[in-house]
This record gives structure tokens, sequence and C-alpha cells, in this order.
């Protein structure tokens, strides 16, 4: 597997081909939004369900711009069909009751986790997938 990396946003290595982990550290700008958006949507040709751990421990904010991106939006709606299990290590707290109310609404499991429980994270997407780092 290739291991994306894009100004902010570095892909964590799994035991998994599909399972799909990103740390962002730092501020996520359009650039890299569009790139990471650009890469599961190559990852969404290739299979039929994916798995998503996004640790946000290091997330300081993002570009409002970044979302507006037409392979942003792509793989946003993408993801709706595409993603079974989705983990958020370390969401702030307006980002973590964003999910926990549309997990109600949406056809993907979504659960967030505090920075500190990112082995229940990773045992959420794949109890047999792990960090490969």
């Amino acid at each position: 597997m290739i291991r994306f990396s894009h100004g902010a946003v570095a892909q964590i290595p799994t035991t998994s081909e599909t399972v799909y982990a990103f740390r962002i550290d730092g501020h996520l700008d359009a650039d890299a939004a569009e790139a990471m958006a650009e890469y599961m949507n190559d990852a969404f040709d290739r299979h039929d369900s994916v798995n998503m751990l996004l640790d946000l421990s290091g997330f300081t904010g993002s570009d409002w711009d970044s979302m507006l991106d037409d392979d942003v939006l792509e793989s946003r709606f993408r993801a709706l069909s595409s993603v079974g299990r989705y983990a958020v290590v370390g969401a702030p707290d307006r980002a973590s009751r964003m999910i926990g109310f549309m997990n109600r609404f949406i056809p993907v499991e979504a659960r967030t986790f505090d920075a500190d429980d990112i082995s229940s994270a990773w045992a959420f997407v794949d109890p047999e997938s792990r960090s490969a780092a």
C-alpha cells in the first residue's frame, strides 16, 4: 500500500488493506483536504467497503473553503456508501457532538474516542487491524 502524506495529513500504516487511518497534525489547508479526498476516492474505487480511523489529537483547524472542493464533496458523499465504520480520535467538542448526532441518520457507524483511548478506536474499526507503525 502506498502511504499517503500531504501537508498536515499523514497516513498511519495498518495491517489491513481495507482499513485507512490518518493523523492530522496542525492546520488542514484546502490542498491537503483535496489530496486526501482524491486518495480516498481512489480507495473507494478499489474496495467495496473500508473502515477509517482519523486521529485529530493534533488538529488545530482547517480552511473554511476546504469543504467546498469538488473532490472533497465527492469523497464525503461516497463515504456514505463505502465506509462501514469510522472512528475519530481526539475530535474537538463541536465535531464530536456533530458525529454523535449524525450517526443516527447516516449508514456509516461512526464513533468518537478520547485521545488517550486510541486502542479502543483501533478495536472499533477492525479488531484484527492495528497501526503497523
